[in-house]
């Protein structure tokens, strides 16, 4: 008779022992990560299969038997050689304990056999370590993506067949992730990404199986790019809401990210109708640039009103590429034409309230307000020039409602208020307005 056969009667006689004494003994696995049962083409029963997540090279693996046979045992083990096809002496110990342990198993089907005088019991389980052994490196780098480079290899999850010992092999369905933080990147080993970030970054590349037995590493991408962006503080308190008044000043403060400290570049574009008026007239390319400035963070002041854009261009150098990037503000900065308003009534007696002819007036560059009594005499006149922007108000005081040091009869009295705006608008306006004497 051949040793094959020997082994396949051998497996039967086995599988006869072990079904007449499921209920008294039982192989676990606690440590195990993953179990299932085999798949034996020929041979009737069916084993467990103890996965056990480890590092290469480390048997992970461990066993226990548990029996209900009273008295002083024997339990001896034994492993299925594969090359052999036959169950080959392990390990044995006596006890007159319940339970017994064996420890760093190797890959292998593993048989108990617990001894109590004419009586025993068998069992037996497969333990496999599963384990992954990774690397991972940034390959091409560039201004437009960068790549990341991963493999692995895994160990071989194989049993036999203990009828005719055919080898099986388990199925692990692995696969790969590349992470971010939290966020998945790639389900691919070697992923381009598109755009690189703007500052190095750490990327996670993990390989798993459906048993739960994972490896990672992680690589890091050194950036050579950078991300253009910044943001603006003005005195946005006039009449437009967003807007401002001529001469409007701006602070730029950059945000960019990565980029160099003498590689910023800032684009002032001219008033938006002017470019249009421009393009209007001409079928050649017009320059669109107002100013360009090189610090890092620019005070641009607005002489005159108009619709602004701005552009920033941030760079990155390298030892290979020299990188770009640009920002526009997402919003115009406006600066607000020129107007004057005038109030209606006010209250000249020095109780602190509505004491002053107060005017109103945005973007002027130069302004005379000349008041008339009902006869059409002159009784005051105020004028500036070269104005600037006020501080904290577009609100000026321009008559106290005296005359000669003596307050002036209740009564109308009319104003003209004339000048030039910073739209290079020349400006006129007039009305009347009520003096009241009201008691303090």
């Amino acid at each position: 008779m051949g040793s094959r056969n020997i082994v396949s009667i051998a497996g039967v006689l086995v599988m006869v022992l072990i079904s007449t004494t499921w209920g008294n003994a039982q192989i676990t696995a606690p440590g195990a990560a993953f179990t299932e049962q085999t798949q034996y083409p020929v041979f009737q029963q069916t084993d467990n299969i103890y996965i056990f997540c480890a590092d290469e090279g480390m048997n992970a693996g461990s066993l226990t038997v548990q029996t209900n046979l009273e008295g002083g045992k024997t339990f001896e083990w034994q492993k299925y050689n594969g090359q052999t096809a036959e169950f080959e002496f392990y390990f044995s110990e006596n006890s007159s304990g319940n339970q017994s342990t064996i420890t760093g198993l190797e890959d292998g089907c593993y048989r108990v056999t617990v001894k109590v005088g004419a009586e025993s019991e068998t069992y037996q389980a497969w333990v496999m370590n599963d384990w992954f052994s990774v690397t991972g490196s940034v390959g091409e780098s560039n201004c437009e993506y960068f790549e990341l480079n991963g493999s692995f290899t895994s160990a071989r999850l194989v049993y036999y067949d203990l009828a005719d010992n055919s080898e099986i092999q388990v199925s692990k369905d692995i696969r790969v992730k590349w992470e971010k933080g939290n966020e998945i990147v790639s389900l691919v080993n070697s992923p381009q990404i598109t755009p690189p970030p703007p500052e190095d970054t750490d990327y996670k590349y993990t390989v798993f199986d459906r048993f739960g037995c994972e490896s990672s590493v992680t690589v890091t991408y050194n950036s050579i790019v950078t991300e253009a962006g910044f943001t603006i503080d003005a005195d946005f308190n006039g009449a437009g809401g967003g807007s401002g008044e001529a001469p409007l000043e701006v602070t730029f403060m950059n945000t960019s990210k990565n980029g160099d400290a003498d590689g910023y570049e800032w684009f002032f574009f001219k008033d938006l109708d002017e470019i249009k008026k421009e393009s209007e007239n001409s079928d050649q390319p017009i320059d669109s640039i107002m100013d360009v400035a090189y610090n890092e963070n620019p005070v641009y002041t607005y002489e005159n009103t108009g619709t602004y854009m701005v552009k920033l261009a941030s760079k990155k150098v390298s030892e290979f590429h020299t990188c770009t990037d640009t920002f526009y503000l997402e919003d115009y900065i406006i600066v607000d034409s020129s107007f004057v308003i005038a109030p209606n009534v006010f209250t000249p007696n020095g109780d602190g309230i509505n004491d002053y002819f107060i005017i109103k007036f945005w973007s002027m560059q130069q302004i005379k307000i000349s008041l008339f009594n009902r006869w059409g005499k002159t009784v005051h006149v105020w004028e500036k020039s070269n104005i600037r922007r006020f501080e904290g108000s577009m609100e000026e005081s321009v008559w106290d409602g005296k005359i000669g040091g003596r307050y002036a009869s209740p009564g109308v009295y009319y104003y003209i208020a004339e000048g030039l705006g910073r739209d290079g608008e020349k400006r006129w306006a007039h009305g009347f307005f009520h003096v009241f004497r009201a008691k303090k």
